[in-house]
């Protein structure tokens, strides 16, 4: 299972730009009406997910510090998928 940081393929101590840079790279990549790929729209939440979390610095924080336990025991790809 990966961090989010390796679902958006950047490392922990990333800048905020990187980071977005990452997600619109990956979005742009596995976006369900480009790539018809299998697996490719599963992969686009778990990307947006990532995002949602990383680019907030508050939500960012929290998950540095408890990381996947901060979903309530399930694991960020699990909580992703709902």
């Amino acid at each position: 299972m990966n961090s989010l940081y390796e679902t958006l393929g950047v490392s922990k101590n990333a800048s905020a730009d990187e980071i977005k840079k990452a997600y619109r790279r990956l979005a742009r990549k596995y976006h369900p009406d480009i790539n018809k790929e299998k697996g490719a729209e599963e992969k686009f939440k778990e990307i947006n997910a990532a995002y949602e979390i990383l680019s907030d610095e508050k939500k960012r924080a929290q998950y540095d510090q408890y990381g996947d336990s901060m979903f309530g025991g399930q694991s960020f790809h699990d909580f992703s998928r709902n």
